[in-house]
């Protein structure tokens, strides 16, 4: 595969999924002592990378679950928050500035505060109440986050004999890494394919829905708009219907990204539509891809995952065919705003 190593990001999503045990002694102690709430306090793409895990638990459990993001939370007075909520913190690099801000304001009210970073000793792990430190970087990050907020999500609704399954659930994570491995090995070609025939289209309208919407909002906020200064529109499937339907004609570049849970038929809907509508149609169904060990039910829950890993591999070769780095920036973390 193209600028791709292989045990670099074995070692990234294992590390996520060996996280378990640790997020177990933490989260079960707490339990104990009563949680009234479960919060996902994040910044940008952080941020976004929590709400499937927050999806999961409003269908799962009555545990009452937020993913907001951190400056507008600390501008609000959120009545489900109090003293006994459990505040969950993502940062990659652990110096998001309004991150660590959320976690200072949470803990001044008294609630306890959980960090997800890449690196140990950066002010948001010395922040919170606990930090989980697992390594990653832009291109493997997503995967990480993922994993790690299920973890916590599948721990708790397990301790609140809301999730059932949940042994099976997670003895099926650590088959993940090696079968996204496989993932990315099955799409290499067609992204290749892709980045070329897209290198010059201006404008994309993203759809997706469910578990899944997160990493749709998520590739065209913080990848092509970000790391390529491509202009996007995500919408979600069910809006779809609701204004955006109207640019959809010939030439209007569409991407589908359909997942596995229940709200598959919202993407049907869609395909559907733009079938008839556009000729730049194109669809990334997980339902392609094979996950060795891994069942129906635990897929479903994988979708947005998959999603990462194989649109990681259209990104890198993105990134060759516009020769624009996925690092180059002109405002972000270079001037005040």
């Amino acid at each position: 595969m193209f600028n791709f190593d292989v045990e670099r990001f074995l070692k990234i999503q294992n590390g996520a999924v060996s996280l378990k045990n640790d997020m177990n002694k933490v989260i079960d102690s707490l339990f104990e002592k009563g949680i009234s709430s479960l919060f996902f306090i994040g910044t940008g793409g952080a941020a976004i990378l929590m709400k499937p895990a927050e999806f999961i638990m409003k269908n799962h459990s009555t545990l009452p679950t937020f993913a907001e993001i951190s400056s507008e939370f600390m501008l609000t007075s959120h009545k489900f928050f109090d003293e006994k909520s459990l505040v969950v913190l993502p940062s990659l690099s652990g110096t998001t500035e309004e991150t660590v801000k959320a976690a200072e304001f949470v803990k001044q009210k008294g609630a306890t505060t959980i960090s997800l970073v890449g690196y140990a000793d950066t002010p948001l792990a010395k922040a919170t109440d606990y930090s989980f430190v697992n390594y990653a970087a832009d291109d493997t990050s997503c995967e990480s986050f993922y994993l790690q907020s299920y973890l916590i999500a599948f721990r708790l609704m397990h301790l609140r004999n809301e999730f059932p399954q949940y042994e099976k659930v997670v003895s099926e994570l650590v088959k993940v890494p090696e079968a996204l491995l496989g993932v990315k090995e099955a799409v290499e070609n067609r992204a290749e394919d892709f980045a070329a025939k897209i290198k010059d289209i201006p404008y994309h309208i993203l759809v997706g829905s469910g578990n899944s919407w997160a990493e749709t909002y998520y590739y065209g906020m913080c990848i092509l708009e970000e790391m390529q200064w491509i202009k996007t529109r995500p919408v979600h499937a069910s809006d779809f219907f609701h204004g955006t339907l109207e640019l959809v004609e010939k030439g209007v570049s569409v991407l589908l990204f359909k997942g596995e849970d229940e709200t598959r038929p919202l993407t049907d809907r869609v395909q559907n539509f733009a079938e008839v509508y556009t000729d730049q149609l194109e669809i990334f169904d997980t339902k392609d891809y094979e996950l060795p060990g891994i069942s129906e039910e635990v897929r479903s829950y994988l979708s947005p995952v998959v999603l990462a890993t194989l649109l990681e591999r259209v990104s890198c070769h993105l990134e060759k065919e516009r020769n624009h780095p996925l690092t180059t920036r002109r405002y972000y973390r270079r001037v005040k705003y």
